[in-house]
């Protein structure tokens, strides 16, 4: 039997890259990769077709989708919280159009193949907004329709792509189409600030953690852009994938919500200190808040209810803080700065 298809947006970025180890490991799907710049040569045997292109081009996903039998879509592209906020009418037409072009597709496809395609999709904490510190402190571990009120462009975009989700699965009508026509079976996943031992920090809002240890790793000073009690939920990358399979494999008439929380382990700025000095005894860490992301950071809660989650589909992190940073993320960086 022929393996289904799974168009994977953003396939460069870092869970994209892990999704098409994963893939490749297992043989699950045939994968059709898409993103703004080519795929590494090592990855580029992984996948059945590459296109380099973006995701507002609606000409180039009507050849993909001419092409393919999509059955499943993973859309990972997105411009994120801190570039965001520099261009928030590019993060609008990214995160929201470009969500929309996708769905549409993946409806054209679901009628085409006379069954729902499965649309995954990773949202985001910047989707909550919980006030200042003392709410954040109140709210705790913080339940899906709690605080929903983002301070920035990619959280609103985030949350409203969540809502075109559920209206393309619940009541979107194609042309032509009544209420029997099979619809899109969307599934969003609401991650926390995601770690990966693979790829390098690249200045996003929740890297204050990945940066400090890189840093030491190398010698090098660091200047952490939040305060010291800065507090945010956290997840190793491979609990972000096995978030996403778990959740595409789960039967639909067991799921209760459109989106999901998922959490693994919440550390400040200072708990991430102290453990990075513990590998690193001679690290050098001060804190400059930098006004922006620090007030980013300062707007997320502190924890995920991942509740529902854990009752609808049976999520279990494998990764606690202990494990991520002493089986996952110190071996990979002491690796990378050995030489």
């Amino acid at each position: 039997m022929t393996a289904p298809v799974v168009l994977m947006t953003g396939s460069n970025g870092e869970i994209g890259r892990s999704l098409l180890e994963r893939f490749h490991t297992d043989g699950r799907f045939r994968v059709v990769s898409l993103d703004l710049t080519p795929l590494p040569e090592k990855l580029r045997p992984y996948c059945e077709a590459t296109y380099t292109g973006n995701i507002l081009d609606r000409y180039l996903l009507d050849q993909i989708a001419a092409h393919h039998e999509i059955e499943v879509v993973f859309h990972l592209a997105a411009l994120l919280s801190s570039r965001g906020e520099r261009d928030p009418e590019l993060a609008h037409q990214i995160n929201v159009e470009g969500t929309l072009h996708l769905m549409r597709m993946a409806q054209a496809q679901t009628q085409r193949l006379g069954r729902p395609v499965r649309f995954l999709f990773p949202s985001s904490i910047a989707v909550y907004g919980v006030g200042d510190l003392d709410a954040k402190r109140r709210y705790g571990r913080i339940a899906e329709d709690q605080g929903c009120e983002p301070i920035t462009m990619y959280g609103c975009n985030k949350l409203y792509c969540e809502h075109l989700g559920r209206y393309f699965t619940k009541y979107y009508r194609s042309l032509g189409g009544g209420s029997g026509q099979p619809k899109v079976d969307f599934r969003a996943l609401r991650f926390p600030g995601l770690i990966s031992a693979d790829t390098v920090p690249s200045g996003g809002t929740s890297d204050f953690g990945p940066e400090m240890l890189h840093a030491a790793a190398q010698g090098k000073p660091y200047a952490c852009f939040v305060g010291p009690e800065a507090r945010i939920p956290f997840m190793a990358m491979p609990d972000a994938v096995r978030a996403l399979l778990g959740l595409l494999d789960a039967p639909a008439e067991q799921l209760t919500r459109a989106s999901y929380n998922v959490g693994a382990f919440s550390l400040s700025a200072r708990d991430i200190e102290g453990r990075v000095r513990r590998a690193f005894p001679v690290a050098e860490v001060s804190y400059a808040p930098e006004p922006t992301r620090a007030r980013i950071v300062d707007s997320w809660p502190e924890d995920l209810d991942d509740a529902a989650a854990r009752a609808d589909w049976g999520w279990r992190p494998l990764y606690d803080a202990d494990r991520a940073f002493d089986e996952y993320l110190l071996p990979a960086v002491r690796a990378r700065y050995s030489h």
